[in-house]
């Protein structure tokens, strides 16, 4: 291994040890671990240490072909430990701007959202039911009252005529025909009076089979 890239590596691998210490701190942020349970916690853990040695030995890899030496070690130590003492105060303060501002942002175009888009589609949807409710309303009161009307021109100008005509009529009738009429009508409903009683009967015994 060349000079250069022993000097390239022991700079990469300072700035990873920084970058490892911003990451972790960013991680503990987010991760917000008093209130997680346990084992969400321990495999978040597992999973971050696992990402940290992928990058770290990604960017060895990079720099010389991923040769491990006992200086790079020291080097993402001294990394680890320039961000600590230099750069932690700085970056904790920039991360916290970055997530408020990150959520001014969402915040103002959720409202944005709200105002602009989805109030106007609710109100406009309240609108057209309110619109349809009320043609709906008005249209069954119309038929309602074309009904009666047309129920009370049937009723007086063909019903009652109708039922004086046929009395005028019944009572030309001979006597005889009369009582034959009669007798037919009666005998008539007392089998439909059957029909309705046999009908009543078996729905009732198809109803406790049932049950």
């Amino acid at each position: 291994m060349t000079l250069s890239t022993q000097f390239l590596t022991m700079l990469s691998m300072v700035g990873m040890g920084s970058a490892f210490g911003a990451m972790f701190d960013t991680y503990q942020r987010f991760l917000n671990r008093p209130q997680r349970k346990y084992w969400i916690v321990f495999v978040n853990d597992v999973l971050f240490w696992i990402l940290q040695a992928v990058l770290i030995f990604y960017t060895l890899f990079l720099v010389n072909n991923g040769e491990l030496r006992f200086y790079i070690f020291v080097a993402l130590l001294c990394g680890f430990a320039a961000y600590q003492s230099l750069f932690k105060r700085i970056y904790l303060r920039f991360l916290e701007i970055l997530i408020y501002s990150v959520l001014t942002i969402c915040r103002f175009i959720k409202s944005t959202f709200q105002i602009l888009v989805y109030k106007p589609i609710v109100g406009l949807i309240h609108l057209v039911l309110f619109i349809a409710l009320f043609l709906g309303r008005g249209i069954y009161t119309l038929v309602k009252f074309v009904l009666k009307v047309l129920f009370t021109v049937v009723k007086f100008c063909i019903f009652i005529p109708f039922k004086k005509i046929f009395l005028i009529l019944w009572d030309l009738l001979p006597k005889g025909l009369k009582k034959n009429v009669e007798k037919l009508y009666n005998k008539t409903a007392g089998n439909f009076k059957e029909i309705k009683n046999y009908c009543s009967k078996w729905f009732h015994k198809w109803k406790k089979r049932k049950k």
